[in-house]
């Protein structure tokens, strides 16, 4: 008797939990509609499949090893007579495809003893995979043995299929390197929540990450820097003579190859950088002759070599720019984007463009006499002309070029598409000349910014909060959407020495982005994004996946009036209440619940806050 009821307990947590998480899926679908039905989700279940595409035979493969732990063996069979009252998940190819969910979309229905999950594409099957692992509960993705060994699916029928066509991820492995395991780790998640663009920064400063066979110093000598601990700048020292370059790594081409089939099989493409013409220190440290100066280089370890002075405005105290005068440059250019052509078999090649300092070409005479013979008026034309030569390079590979807003300057190459990072601004100016565009503007997809209270995060040059990320909205007013591909989020890693806290700086910031290019506009919903969100804090604790919790952080905000301060506080959560305290004590419950801004008194004491959300 105990032990039915102990049992009881289980199916009543679980078909409670299952229920709850049916509602919680990101980025949220197109349609979804609940029925009374319920699926009994075990090993008697059988993968119906009725094609032999044998992307569908993958993609079914990958969704079984991903809960094979829970000691469910699924069998693969065409059932050709049906019994009603055995379970099995039905996956096929639409025979006439259905024009309203395209290529990426599907229709998954959830009934007694069928589930049912039709698409006119194999990606359309990979992402209404995605959801169905999303509506199991999150202990079947568990690796342990104590993982549930079965789940009870709410009856439901949904048709989903993605806003844009780019629904990127940026990765910068330059200012850290992480290797070929780390980097599938985090496509592996990325998949998982409908992403299907990583946006790989291979190369910058501080290390050039991919073998280029007929330049091997790119590898052999950019991939690898003196090492330093600490944050990136004053700090940090630069190579002392004769110290051994030990840090970093690059990665082969066979390795890449390797990686970019790993990703096609999760519904992604990899679209590679090659940060041209600045960001170009550890080319120039393989290759000097290819500056204006051709002085000896160095991998920069992060140590300073600017200086900022606000407004995007900066003075190089090195080159780091290669030179659009000399011929060698685009042989060099030439040789590099054959074997990336090669490599990556996505429609287009990431050349940077970004942030390139032009005073070391305003005071080369190569420089100035090059302008002047191809009627150049200034150095922003000179850009240009570099950036168009670039251009054809790239397309007579068979690819296409896209870089960041700043291969505006001076005028964009035809064919060219950006990615707008500098606010929306440059996206804007893109489209109206009719260029695709990519919107991934700081203001919203910036990701290695500060997240949650600066004084316990690392602090960076700005913020971004969740709910910001949340309110990014691709297309701008007044631009024909047919020009927009997409957005991204981006992660930059000067701050981002291992991949735990990648994947910490990713998320659940990324779940903002997912929904803002998948999800329909009208259908976003904070109250409901962040309900789902905190059901996928479960699901990254099962995983034992590091996932940031800022968004539980009480946000605070201190004035002064004449002597005396006066502290704000707010969530940006809904149910939420703030306790404080103000004696060194640390807050719950039972303290002083915030209703109104505080007044300070003088002493020596820390303002402790504390949310309760939902009791």
């Amino acid at each position: 008797m105990k032990a039915l009821h102990f049992i009881n307990i289980i199916l009543f947590s679980l078909l409670s939990s299952t229920a709850f998480s049916q509602n919680t899926l990101i980025p949220a679908p197109v349609q979804y509609q609940s029925n009374n039905e319920i699926f009994m989700f075990d090993s008697k279940v059988k993968i119906d499949l009725r094609s032999n595409n044998p992307e569908l035979i993958q993609i079914a493969k990958l969704f079984t090893s991903s809960i094979s732990s829970n000691n469910i063996n699924f069998e693969f069979k065409k059932v050709e007579n049906p019994n009603p009252q055995e379970k099995s998940l039905l996956i096929d190819l639409n025979k006439v495809a259905n024009t309203e969910i395209g290529d990426e979309g599907y229709e998954l229905e959830v009934r007694e003893n069928q589930i049912k999950l039709l698409a006119n594409k194999p990606a359309g099957i990979f992402y209404g995979i995605q959801t169905l692992k999303q509506m199991l509960p999150a202990e079947m993705e568990s690796k342990k043995d104590n993982a549930v060994p079965f789940a009870m699916l709410m009856g439901c029928k949904i048709k989903d299929y993605p806003r844009f066509g780019w629904r990127g991820l940026m990765l910068d492995v330059s200012r850290h390197f992480f290797t070929i395991a780390e980097v599938k780790s985090y496509i592996e998640l990325m998949s998982i929540y409908k992403f299907n663009v990583l946006h790989w920064h291979l190369t910058d400063d501080e290390g050039w990450r991919i073998e280029i066979k007929s330049m091997p110093k790119l590898s052999e000598i950019g991939g690898f820097r003196v090492k330093r601990h600490g944050r990136f700048g004053e700090d940090r020292t630069a190579p002392k003579e004769g110290e051994k370059a030990t840090e970093g790594g690059f990665y082969t081409q066979e390795e890449i190859k390797d990686l970019v089939k790993f990703a096609s099989e999760r519904s992604i493409k990899v679209i590679p950088e090659i940060d041209v013409p600045g960001h170009s220190m550890a080319l120039l440290a393989a290759y000097p002759e290819l500056s204006t100066k051709k002085e000896p280089k160095y991998v920069n370890p992060g140590a300073k070599f600017a200086e900022w002075f606000g407004n995007g405005q900066f003075k190089m105290l090195i080159e780091n720019t290669i030179n659009p005068s000399d011929e060698k440059v685009y042989q060099a250019l030439d040789k590099i984007f054959t074997e990336v052509a090669q490599i990556f078999p996505a429609q287009y090649i990431h050349v940077g463009g970004d942030e390139a300092y032009h005073g070391y070409w305003e005071q080369d005479p190569g420089c100035q006499a090059y302008m002047k013979k191809n009627n150049l008026k200034n150095t922003h034309e000179l850009q240009s002309y570099f950036m168009k030569r670039v251009e054809k390079i790239i397309s007579s590979k068979g690819k296409k070029m896209i870089g960041w807003d700043e291969i505006l300057e001076g005028g964009l190459a035809e064919g060219a598409a950006v990615m707008s990072w500098r606010g929306m601004k440059g996206g804007i100016e893109a489209a109206k000349q009719k260029h695709e565009v990519v919107m991934s503007p700081t203001t919203y997809g910036y990701i290695d910014f500060t997240q949650g209270d600066p004084s316990i995060e690392n602090k960076i040059y700005a913020s971004l909060s969740l709910k910001t990320a949340y309110e990014f909205e691709p297309i701008p007013e007044g631009v024909e959407p047919k020009y927009i591909l997409g957005g991204q989020a981006n992660l930059w890693t000067e701050l981002v020495p291992t991949i735990r806290h990648a994947f910490y700086m990713t998320y659940p910031r990324a779940f903002a982005t997912a929904e803002s290019v998948w999800s329909p506009k009208e259908s976003k919903n904070w109250e409901s994004f962040v309900n789902r969100t905190e059901n996928h804090f479960r699901r990254f604790d099962v995983m034992e996946q590091s996932i940031s919790k800022a968004i539980f952080d009480p946000i605070i905000k201190v004035s002064k009036q004449g002597e005396v301060h006066k502290v704000e506080l707010r969530s940006d959560i809904p149910n939420t209440e703030i306790y404080y305290t103000i004696d060194n004590t640390f807050p719950d419950k039972f303290s002083t619940k915030y209703t109104t801004p505080i007044e300070l008194p003088a002493g020596d004491y820390t303002l402790k806050t504390i949310n309760i959300r939902n009791g």
